[in-house]
């Protein structure tokens, strides 16, 4: 008996997978082999899940598909490429889910609550699965092919649900273990301000965030962090803590700025004269801001020439000073100060000039008396 007296020797039923070939694309249907002796037919719905036109747009003329047998009538079979497909896919999808494998499907339709995917069945990911922020307009999504995960499937139900904010949010723990691993402090890195609170400022700083408190933000004085930095802008931080444990990465925005105290041992030199304002009172002195937010010391001993006993006795706070400078000390941030030489100078001027025009004086009228007996003698 040959092969195809086989075939043609086996009954076909309902329900049955088989492989058949297409032998003649119609509009609406393709008429196939099944290996028996009458033609199989595909209607055009049986073909794809998605919306077709034409068998053509599927299906070539000599190709083999699987189909699954719906009906057999007296004078063809009628079968479902459809049908299959969904089985395969239903099993794949499955295994998908199990196994939390991530896969590209392309988003078919955009609906109000999400986007509609061809995972070889119609796949729904719903809007709060969509990216791990939300998404104001998902029409931007129509015909672009995503990564997914499948998160819930029921062939019960015929329900299939996706997520592509999963594939994202494991993308960036991976991204974050490595990051949090390189980050040492001292380094200067680049980011983006995501978060404004009362207390500082959340930076996104490659898929961590990094806070900087609201006193790494500038080294003057603020009320609020906007008065510095704005939503979305992107920054240059440096990196002053890291706590792998609890995934905490302090930064600073005002480390990156040149401060007050910086190269202040070129603007100040010893025994220099400058003008300053009291800015605070002490028992042992008080500290005079002579450059913007940089302070000196005139202790209690400097402050006058005269004995006191408190220094409120002599100066007062927002008063305006001259000061001599004695010490500059960068390093240690410390500058020390003198009202009292300044005092001293501003006598022994008043000395000095006294003297001269005394002495100018006194030889004019000397030079006058000469003169003037001179005159005397020549009589």
């Amino acid at each position: 008996m040959s092969k195809d007296d086989n075939l043609n020797d086996h009954v076909l039923e309902v329900g049955e997978e088989v492989t058949c070939k297409i032998m003649k694309l119609d509009d609406k249907q393709a008429i196939v082999d099944v290996g028996s002796k009458y033609d199989g037919i595909i209607p055009i719905s049986e073909l794809s899940h998605l919306h077709i036109e034409h068998t053509s747009e599927i299906l070539s003329e000599g190709e083999e598909v699987s189909a699954i047998i719906t009906k057999i009538e007296d004078d063809a079979i009628v079968l479902s490429k459809v049908a299959k497909d969904r089985k395969v896919a239903w099993d794949q999808l499955v295994s998908y889910f199990e196994n939390e494998t991530v896969f590209e499907a392309k988003v078919t339709d955009v609906v109000g609550v999400g986007l509609i995917v061809d995972v070889g069945l119609r796949g729904f990911i719903p809007a709060s699965h969509v990216e791990t922020h939300y998404v104001e307009d998902l029409s931007e999504y129509k015909g672009k092919t995503i990564s997914v995960k499948v998160i819930e499937v029921d062939e019960r139900r015929n329900r299939v649900i996706l997520s592509h904010r999963s594939v994202v949010e494991s993308e960036q723990s991976v991204q974050k273990a490595n990051l949090l691993q390189n980050l040492e402090a001292g380094q200067e890195i680049e980011g983006v301000v995501r978060r404004i609170a009362s207390f500082g400022v959340f930076v996104d700083i490659g898929g961590i965030d990094g806070l900087i408190h609201i006193s790494q933000l500038s080294h003057q004085h603020i009320a609020s962090a906007e008065e510095v930095v704005e939503l979305s802008q992107k920054i240059t931080v440096k990196i002053i803590t890291v706590d792998r444990d609890t995934e905490r990465i302090g930064l600073s925005l005002k480390e990156m700025i040149p401060g007050p105290w910086e190269n202040v041992d070129s603007k100040l030199q010893y025994g220099q004269i400058i003008e300053g304002t009291v800015k605070r009172i002490v028992n042992f002195g008080a500290f005079v801001e002579v450059l913007p937010q940089v302070e000196g010391l005139v202790h209690i001993s400097q402050i006058s020439t005269e004995h006191i006993g408190n220094p409120n006795e002599a100066l007062h706070v927002g008063q305006k000073v001259k000061v001599k400078v004695l010490e500059v000390n960068e390093k240690q941030r410390r500058i020390a100060l003198s009202i009292k030489e300044v005092e001293k100078a501003e006598e022994n001027a008043e000395v000095e000039k006294y003297q001269k025009e005394h002495e100018e004086s006194a030889f004019q009228l000397g030079d006058l008396i000469g003169d003037k007996l001179k005159g005397y003698r020549n009589k």
